[in-house]
Protein backbone atom coordinates (compact mmCIF):
# COMPACT_ATOMS: atom_id res chain seq x y z
CA UNK A 1 0.00 0.00 0.00
CA UNK A 2 1.41 3.46 -0.96
CA UNK A 3 2.23 6.20 1.36
CA UNK A 4 -0.94 8.55 2.13
CA UNK A 5 -0.68 12.31 0.29
CA UNK A 6 -1.57 15.11 3.56
CA UNK A 7 -4.17 17.03 2.68
CA UNK A 8 -2.47 20.12 4.10
CA UNK A 9 0.62 21.52 2.67
CA UNK A 10 3.66 21.36 4.66
CA UNK A 11 4.12 25.61 4.47
CA UNK A 12 0.35 25.73 5.38
CA UNK A 13 1.14 23.51 8.60
CA UNK A 14 4.21 25.33 9.69
CA UNK A 15 2.01 28.84 9.19
CA UNK A 16 -1.14 27.52 11.19
CA UNK A 17 1.75 25.75 13.84
CA UNK A 18 3.03 29.53 13.82
CA UNK A 19 -0.36 30.94 14.43
CA UNK A 20 -1.47 28.70 17.19
CA UNK A 21 2.17 28.95 19.11
CA UNK A 22 3.82 25.69 19.00
CA UNK A 23 5.83 25.97 15.59
CA UNK A 24 8.79 26.56 18.12
CA UNK A 25 8.10 22.83 19.03
CA UNK A 26 7.90 21.71 15.56
CA UNK A 27 10.85 23.43 14.00
CA UNK A 28 12.99 21.66 17.11
CA UNK A 29 11.43 18.28 17.46
CA UNK A 30 8.99 17.46 14.52
CA UNK A 31 5.20 16.77 13.71
CA UNK A 32 5.67 13.88 15.77
CA UNK A 33 5.97 15.76 19.27
CA UNK A 34 2.71 17.77 19.47
CA UNK A 35 -0.39 16.52 21.38
CA UNK A 36 -3.21 15.84 19.69
CA UNK A 37 -5.05 18.97 21.68
CA UNK A 38 -2.50 21.20 19.51
CA UNK A 39 -3.21 18.83 16.18
CA UNK A 40 -7.15 19.14 16.82
CA UNK A 41 -6.51 23.19 16.72
CA UNK A 42 -4.65 23.08 13.38
CA UNK A 43 -7.57 21.15 11.84
CA UNK A 44 -10.07 23.78 13.89
CA UNK A 45 -8.21 26.67 12.25
CA UNK A 46 -7.88 25.33 9.54
CA UNK A 47 -11.86 24.14 8.51
CA UNK A 48 -12.32 27.88 9.85
CA UNK A 49 -10.00 29.11 7.03
CA UNK A 50 -11.77 27.14 4.21
CA UNK A 51 -14.99 28.35 5.32
CA UNK A 52 -14.32 31.42 5.38
CA UNK A 53 -12.53 31.23 1.97
CA UNK A 54 -15.96 29.97 0.94
CA UNK A 55 -18.13 32.76 1.69
CA UNK A 56 -15.78 35.15 -0.07
CA UNK A 57 -16.16 32.91 -2.80
CA UNK A 58 -19.74 32.79 -2.72
CA UNK A 59 -19.81 36.61 -2.18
Amino acid sequence: MGRRRGIMSERFKEELAKELGFYHKVSQHGWGEITAREAGSMVKRAVQIAEESMKRDKA
